[in-house]
């Protein structure tokens, strides 16, 4: 490295300052620094400045400079380092054809043979703040955080949900960040064709689109959930006598689930010979794989298998996990895996599945719900689960025994 900025030659306005007070605190310590270490540093330099702004730089903007030890943990890419021996996966937890690990998903899937993943399935933390550390403990104790109860306007306990409009422009310009590095860390773990679907809220789907574009996947559209939520339609706070006639936002009655590829290898037919990729399993001969399906909230007897504030139903899992390997070969990954019930959908198919998952209370609430998850049968009756749409069906009952 030629240029090694001192504090007394950075201004604060200066074009690339936020980079050159990076370089300075990298190459004062001599050693890998966290991001808040980095960011603690750069305030003695040049002020206060965003971690997102930071993260940027790190991350997307020099990659040439900076070089990223660990997850969080970046050192300047002209120190001399020892070589790193690379280790392999810790032993997983075992389900028949289904493989959980206890872990973060950058560095387990650094561990990851590339070109071996044929589809991912995934409820991401979306807005991430509303699962770090201290807001997940303030979820279970029940008192203060992001996530709050909805009301209850007929006697039943509503379960959380997080409040993804309470976001700051730094806490989205994070989210943006942490996909994009997501989908990079990914693209090369997926065969050509692989499909990748990622549950979102009309609220920050297109932070989560853009980014995964801008990655290196193909936007393929998007599967509707139908599912009527307890979000939005609420009268304005400590007004709803005034205005009984106003809801400040819709309720939702929709979930997009965002649809991605990774681009094919030649043709649609190419690709299916060569990587088993490239396209949806129709759920019959005559039947295509349809974008919008019916679905309900996950019901209280499902919930009680897999306790997890996000947890989606079995019902409509198995439906969008069977779709996902169009010849029904491959392995479906979940790199946040929750309670488990991607993974469990993907046993009940018969899929072969790994799951990542850093929380160590879900990845043990997954341990022990994966299996019962698993043997589940969802509800089939319309009155229960609306989830055979009457003119586009997608499975026969057979997928739900």
């Amino acid at each position: 490295m030629n240029f090694s900025p001192t504090p007394s030659t950075l201004s604060q306005h200066a074009p690339g300052n936020v980079r050159d007070a990076i370089i300075a605190a990298l190459s004062q310590a001599h050693e890998p620094l966290s991001v808040q270490e980095i960011q603690s540093r750069v305030f003695q330099f040049i002020g206060d400045t965003p971690q997102s702004s930071i993260r940027s730089y790190l991350q997307l903007k020099t990659p040439e400079i900076f070089a990223r030890e660990d997850r969080g943990v970046y050192r300047l890419k002209s120190f001399s380092q020892k070589p790193v021996r690379e280790t392999p996966l810790p032993e997983p937890s075992v389900f028949g054809r289904t493989k959980l690990y206890l872990g973060d998903c950058f560095d387990l899937g650094k561990k990851l043979p590339d070109t071996s993943i044929h589809a991912i399935v995934t409820d991401p933390p979306y807005g991430l703040h509303e699962y770090a550390e201290e807001q997940q403990e303030k979820l279970r104790k029940g008192k203060g955080g992001v996530w709050r109860k909805p009301p209850s306007f007929d006697g039943h306990e509503r379960s959380p949900l997080p409040r993804f409009t309470v976001l700051t422009t730094t806490q989205l310009k994070e989210l943006e960040d942490f996909f994009l590095e997501w989908g990079r860390a990914f693209l090369s773990k997926l065969v050509p064709g692989a499909n990748v679907l990622v549950a979102s809220n009309p609220l920050l789907s297109y932070i989560c689109a853009k980014a995964l574009v801008d990655a290196g996947l193909e936007r393929r559209g998007e599967i509707i959930r139908l599912v009527t939520t307890m979000r939005g339609g609420d009268r304005p706070k400590s007004a709803h006598v005034e205005f009984e006639n106003v809801s400040v936002m819709p309720r939702s009655m929709w979930e997009p689930w965002l649809v991605f590829r990774k681009p094919l290898e030649g043709r649609a037919q190419d690709n299916l010979r060569k990587w088993k990729t490239g396209g949806f399993r129709r759920p019959s001969p005559n039947v295509p794989f349809g974008d919008v399906i019916s679905s309900a909230p996950t019901r209280s007897t499902e919930r009680a298998l897999a306790p997890h504030p996000s947890l989606k139903p079995q019902a409509f899992l198995r439906q969008i996990v069977r779709g996902a390997l169009p010849l029904g070969e491959g392995v479906i990954l979940d790199p946040f895996a929750g309670a488990g019930s991607t993974l469990a959908a993907a046993e009940a198919i018969g899929y072969e599945s790994i799951g990542f998952e850093k929380d160590t209370i879900y990845y043990e609430i997954a341990r022990n719900a994966i299996p019962k998850l698993a043997r589940f049968s969802p509800a089939k009756s319309n009155s229960e689960l609306n989830t055979i749409d009457p003119v586009f069906p997608q499975f026969s009952d057979t997928l739900f025994m």
